[in-house]
């Protein structure tokens, strides 16, 4: 499903050349979006706990002509603003601030636009002690039941439980060379091989990209970039994703709170699939393992 109505997509494109553009520090960021095809966007900061976390922005606007809830990873451009950022990986007291907003959507039923682009959440001490792991579930638990309509749109990067917390969603839209994954190519070759230099096997192995996500059921449909990437056009990239949020926001509009929520559980419990085994098919194995168990004892 192309949302921007163009079947662009650059197939011959390795998973590793996806993941270069994925990372180009030239592609268009949350406050590009947020500042381009929004109007009127008043960010917010805090969390009202610890402080304010850069590397997550959140805020209000105008999306033609309906006010709607804004969060979204903000990377740098160079070292200097990296670095405030924090490459785009949030502190706990980021995704709190998250919550606030989840909270304001509520109360006021705006519709809930999210912009993911991270590598991961931060993970440091000072991250750790101050609750990572449970600003990030509560994200979770928030969003799964968050009675107004939610889109996500990965934008750049996708990594893991840092992309998630802000990434449970009614329709999940993916750039066409962004990735979302459990981990980055890197750390997983490390895990895999105890060799981060073998990244680009794993990010082939590992079905990160768009195209892939979208045939297996993950994502709800693609926005294609310019043939070059998205970090050769700015305009049109923001262009074909002002499109997709119009469809997506339109699909969601005509659904009662009721609705939405049963469709947002159902989603979400189809990813993934098991086969449960009728208690026939397991007298087999079980007989198996008592005859194993008893020759083991003999």
């Amino acid at each position: 499903m192309n949302l921007t109505g163009h079947e662009t997509y650059s197939r011959e494109l390795t998973a590793w050349d996806r993941v270069l553009r994925a990372r180009h520090p030239e592609r268009p960021r949350t406050l590009d979006y947020a500042r381009a095809i929004m109007d009127d966007f008043v960010e917010l900061h805090g969390d009202r706990r610890f402080g304010d976390d850069p590397a997550l922005i959140a805020g209000i606007a105008a999306f033609e002509g309906q006010t709607v809830a804004i969060v979204g990873h903000q990377k740098g451009r160079d070292t200097r603003e990296n670095v405030r950022r924090n490459f785009g990986m949030p502190h706990p007291e980021g995704y709190r601030k998250a919550q606030r907003i989840f909270q304001h959507a509520a109360k006021f039923g705006f519709p809930l636009i999210c912009f993911i682009d991270t590598p991961g959440a931060n993970p440091n001490k000072d991250s750790e002690e101050r609750g990572q792991a449970n600003a990030i579930a509560e994200n979770i638990l928030i969003m799964a039941d968050l009675p107004v309509p939610i889109i996500a749109v990965v934008i750049g990067e996708g990594g893991s439980g840092g992309a998630l917390a802000i990434g449970v969603a009614d329709r999940l839209l993916m750039l066409e060379n962004s990735i979302y994954s459990v981990a980055s190519p890197e750390a997983a070759a490390s895990i895999l091989w105890r060799d981060a230099s073998k990244a680009s096997e794993a990010a082939r192995a590992m079905r990160i990209t768009a195209p892939e996500l979208h045939q297996m059921g993950i994502v709800d449909g693609i926005i294609s970039e310019p043939d070059e990437g998205a970090h050769t056009d700015n305009i049109a990239t923001l262009a074909h994703v002002r499109v997709a949020l119009r469809a997506a926001l339109n699909e969601l509009r005509g659904l009662s709170t009721a609705a939405l929520l049963q469709q947002r559980y159902a989603k979400y419990r189809a990813i993934g699939s098991y086969q449960e085994a009728a208690v026939h098919q397991l007298e087999p194995v079980a007989a198996h393992q008592n005859g194993h168990a008893a020759n083991t004892n003999a």
